[in-house]
């Protein structure tokens, strides 16, 4: 699924692209009956409303909240695209008879603004601006880890709202913190040299700090290079992230540890049906 850095790099690429043109048209083959009466373009009737809503609109600019790419429209909406596990939105011609395509936004210059959704999970759906902050999607999320003010001790507060649940889960608990899920939550862990199945409160002050440095390192890192592209997220012109070349736990399962002067070999364990992948000799639980 993609992550805080994968969505960042989406919302950039947003801005650099489509910010400033207008809304012509709009395409889904979403359906799914388990949709019917929920809002968003899963369910035809609601599809309908929000083809007339957003036809003739202008794209004013692009943000991120959490794993939500939020489109903010000139009449008063915003578009919420959520991509789950496999979505991913791109931009240049108009491909509605690609295999995974499955809602297109034509656009003023000629162009088109696509989804992709391999395993059709995508969520779209349209929100009033300036009521956004308590949109369902939305209010219940904790801070932005990446915020000025998103201070070690404020992020250590946060962890502790949850003392006896393991950290793996706590760091992907959206609630908690925003935006960070699998690779990014195993890279920290291993970087802080912190077993994922250790209890919060069994976290020492010290090794919090670091993993709070390294979460704002990695993300910050992760941005730069364009996101993690090892399953199906891709950039809005199509390209590759490069972060999954550069991850030391994530997807390292059997691999040599790569920490100087150890000796460890990357484990996969499940953890509430997720995986965390970890370092059983530097990473050890006490």
């Amino acid at each position: 699924m993609p992550e805080l850095p994968e969505v960042q790099t989406t919302v950039n690429g947003l801005n650099q692209f489509v910010k400033g043109l207008v809304i012509e048209d709009v395409w889904t083959d979403y359906y799914s009956e388990f949709h019917l009466d929920k809002p968003n373009i899963k369910n035809r009737e609601y599809f309908k409303k929000f083809r007339t809503e957003v036809i003739g609109a202008k794209i004013l600019n692009a943000t991120r909240r959490a794993k939500n790419v939020l489109v903010q429209l000139s009449n008063g909406k915003t578009i919420l695209v959520h991509m789950k596990l496999t979505g991913f939105l791109f931009y240049g011609g108009c491909w509605q008879k690609e295999k995974f395509i499955h809602a297109v936004w034509k656009l003023s210059n000629g162009k088109c603004l696509a989804l992709s959704d391999l395993r059709k999970f995508a969520k779209v759906t349209l929100v009033d601006t300036d009521k956004i902050e308590n949109a369902p999607d939305l209010k219940n999320l904790g801070p932005e880890p990446l915020e000025k003010n998103f201070s070690w001790r404020k992020f250590q507060e946060r962890l502790l709202k949850k003392p006896n649940a393991k950290i793996k889960q706590v760091l992907m608990d959206q609630t908690i913190i925003a935006g960070i899920g699998n690779i990014y939550s195993d890279e920290m862990l291993w970087r802080a040299s912190i077993h994922p199945f250790q209890k919060v409160a069994e976290i020492p002050p010290a090794k919090i700090k670091k993993m709070y440095g390294a979460m704002r390192k990695i993300l910050r890192h992760s941005i730069k290079i364009g996101g993690d592209s090892e399953s199906d997220y891709r950039n809005i012109l199509g390209q590759r992230g490069n972060f999954q070349n550069k991850t030391r736990a994530y997807g390292r399962e059997d691999e040599r540890c790569s920490k100087p002067k150890c000796l460890g070999v990357i484990k996969r364990v499940k953890i509430a049906g997720r995986s965390a992948h970890f370092c059983p000799k530097h990473q050890f639980k006490k």
